[in-house]
C-alpha cells in the first residue's frame, strides 16, 4: 500500500482534540495547535520495525533550550527510507518539520511547537569505508566523535568539526571547518556525493555530475534545500602512528590579552596548524575569568612548540599541551557538549584581531560573569590555515565564509529565563565589538556561528540571489524554512557591459 494510501485512510477524518480535522488542506498552510496521536499509528505502518515514535522532548535533547524547538512528535527514524517516508507524510497534510543530528544549532529564530515534527537522525550512525580507505560513507545522524572514532580505527582521517559531541552531517553543509583542513580543505571540498530527501519527498543522489545546481547548494545552505541522509566523503589513509598531533592548552593571566592577540594576528598558519583562543572561567566554586589558547599542530611535539614560540614566549602560567591520537584531538572541547541550559550565542567574521577589541570584550565578558549563575558562559575565536581551502575554486560551493579568517562566538550559559534580556544584551555587544573592527565592508557571519537575526546576505553573501531562485525549483513551498530561511526568489539578474 502506497504511503498517501496509508496516511489517507487513518488520518483523513481524525478529529483533533481542539476540534480541527486533519485532512489534506487545499489552501494556505493551516496546522493544528497539536499533532493527533492518530498520526503515530499511520506512520508506525510504514516505518521500519526498529524506527520509534515519541512525545518527550527529552528523547531529543538540544545543546541549548534559548528558543529551542518544541515538536509535539519526534520520530526516531533508523534508515533512509524511514526518512523520506516521514518527509512525505508532512509535506502531503503540511505538518511543519525539521531534522535533527546532533541537536547543537543554536539559533534563536526556531520556530517548530507543537503542531510540529521533528524527525530525529542519530539511528543514522554509521560510517563505512571502501577497502582502499580513500572514502567513507557517513550518515546523516552520526556525531563527529564517531565519525572519528570509525576513521581512527580504519587507520583513516576525514575532515570533521572540533567539537565532539555536534551531528557531523550539520556541520558539514554548513561549510565544515575542522583540525585537518588547512591539508585538505573545507568538508564540503571533501564531500564526493550526498543522499538527500527534497521537499518533494522523493529521494535522489546529488553529486559533481548530478543534480549539480543542487550539489552546489546543499554544501553551504544544505538545511535549506532538504534531509542529507548520507554522504560520501574523501578519507586519507594514515597509519595510527603517525596520526597524532600536538595540542593542548595554553592558559594566560588578563593582563596578557594585548600580547595573545596580537601574537595571534601575526601567526602564520601553515597546513598542520590551527589555533583557537578562549575566555573561559575555572568553573565552580569560583568561577575566576581566564584567557585560554589552544594551539593545534599536524605533527611531532618539537614541531608544535616551535610553531607556536611566539605564543609559548608570551609566558603561559599554565601548559597542558601533549602528543595526543587522532580520536583524542578534541577531548579539550567536551566539556562544551553539555545538554540544556540556555545559551544564545552570537557569532561574527572577521579578517583580524584587534588588541584593543578583545580587550573591550574581557571587560563586558568579566561584568556578564557578574550575574550570578553565568559562570560556565565562554568566548571563543578560531582561526585556520586557510592556504589551501582558499585555492580551491570558490564559486564550486554555496559556502560563503572561504575569505573569512577569523570565526568568533559570545556564548552566555544559564539556566534561568529571567537572564534572557542581559544575555541578548551581552552577546550583541561582544558581536559588535568584532564587526566594528572586522575589516570587512559588510558584515560577516558564518551560518553554522550566526545567531538568527542575521539577514541572508550576511550568512549567504553574493550567494543569496542564486540560493533563492534554486528554492523556487527544489522547495517552491519553502517546506525548510527552519534554519535561516531562505525564501524563493526569481533569476538573479546577469550584469551586462
Amino acid at each position: 500500500m502506497k504511503l498517501s494510501q496509508v496516511l489517507g485512510a487513518v488520518l483523513a477524518y481524525v478529529s483533533v482534540a481542539n476540534g480541527a480535522v486533519l485532512e489534506r488542506p487545499a489552501g494556505p498552510r493551516r496546522a493544528p495547535q497539536r499533532l493527533p496521536r492518530a498520526l503515530d499509528d499511520s506512520l508506525r505502518l510504514v516505518l521500519s520495525k526498529e524506527a520509534s515514535i515519541s512525545h518527550e522532548l527529552s528523547d531529543a535533547p538540544r545543546w541549548s533550550e534559548y528558543h529551542s524547538p518544541q515538536p509535539g512528535t519526534i520520530v526516531n527514524v533508523k534508515t533512509e527510507l524511514d526518512v523520506q517516508r516521514v518527509v512525505q507524510a508532512c509535506v502531503e497534510y503540511k505538518i511543519p518539520f525539521l531534522a535533527q543530528g546532533g541537536g547543537h544549532g543554536w539559533i534563536g529564530s526556531w520556530h517548530l511547537g507543537q503542531n510540529g515534527l521533528l524527525i530525529n537522525l542519530r539511528g543514522l550512525n554509521k560510517t563505512t569505508f571502501n577497502t582502499e580507505r580513500t572514502q567513507a560513507l557517513t550518515q546523516g545522524g552520526a556525531l563527529i566523535k564517531e565519525v572519528i572514532d570509525a576513521a581512527y580505527a580504519n587507520d583513516a582521517q576525514i575532515i570533521t568539526g572540533n567539537c565532539n559531541c555536534v551531528g557531523n552531517m550539520g556541520a558539514l553543509i554548513g561549510g565544515g571547518y575542522g583540525n585537518l583542513m588547512g591539508l585538505y580543505g573545507f568538508s564540503v571540498d571533501n564531500t564526493l556525493s550526498m543522499n538527500v530527501v527534497l521537499a518533494n519527498g522523493s529521494a535522489v543522489t546529488v553529486g559533481p555530475e548530478q543534480n549539480t545546481d543542487l550539489w552546489w547548494a546543499l554544501r553551504g545552505a544544505g538545511a535549506n534545500f532538504g534531509v542529507v541522509t548520507s554522504a560520501v566523503m574523501k578519507s586519507y589513509p594514515m597509519p595510527k602512528p603517525k596520526n597524532m598531533a600536538w595540542t593542548g592548552g595554553l592558559f594566560y593571566t588578563e593582563d596578557k590579552i594585548e600580547q595573545v592577540v596580537q601574537a595571534i594576528q601575526d601567526l602564520v598558519l601553515r597546513e598542520p596548524m590551527n589555533v583557537f583562543l578562549y575566555y573561559v572561567t575555572s568553573g565552580p566554586p569560583a568561577f575566576e575569568p581566564t584567557v585560554f589558547v589552544t594551539p593545534f599542530y599536524f605533527g611531532t611535539e618539537a614541531e608544535g612548540r616551535a610553531a607556536f614560540k611566539s605564543l609559548l614566549d608570551i609566558g603561559p602560567y599554565k601548559d597542558s599541551t601533549a602528543h595526543i591520537p587522532y580520536n583524542e584531538w578534541n577531548t579539550a572541547a567536551d566539556t562544551f557538549c553539555i545538554k540544556g541550559g540556555r545559551k544564545p550565542s552570537y557569532g561574527a567574521g572577521f579578517g583580524k584581531m584587534d588588541p584593543a577589541t578583545w580587550r573591550q570584550i574581557w571587560n563586558a565578558y568579566v561584568e556578564f560573569l557578574k550575574i550570578p549563575g553565568t559562570g560556565y558562559s565562554s568566548i571563543l575565536t578560531e582561526c585556520y590555515s586557510l592556504t589551501y581551502a582558499q585555492s580551491l575554486n570558490a564559486q564550486d560551493s554555496a559556502f560563503a565564509n572561504r575569505q573569512v579568517r577569523f570565526n568568533g562566538a559570545a556564548i552566555p550559559y544559564y539556566m534561568d529565563p529571567a537572564i534572557d534580556e542581559q544575555a541578548q544584551a551581552f552577546g550583541e555587544k561582544v558581536r559588535a565589538l568584532w564587526r566594528a573592527s572586522d575589516g570587512f565592508p559588510t558584515n560577516r557571519t558564518y551560518v553554522n556561528f550566526a545567531f538568527g537575526d542575521e539577514p541572508n546576505d550576511v550568512v549567504y553573501d553574493t550567494n543569496t540571489k542564486r540560493l533563492k531562485y534554486l528554492k523556487t525549483q527544489y522547495d517552491p513551498d519553502n517546506v525548510f524554512n527552519q534554519w535561516f530561511d531562505i525564501p524563493p526568489g526569481p533569476v538573479p539578474q546577469v550584469a551586462t557591459s
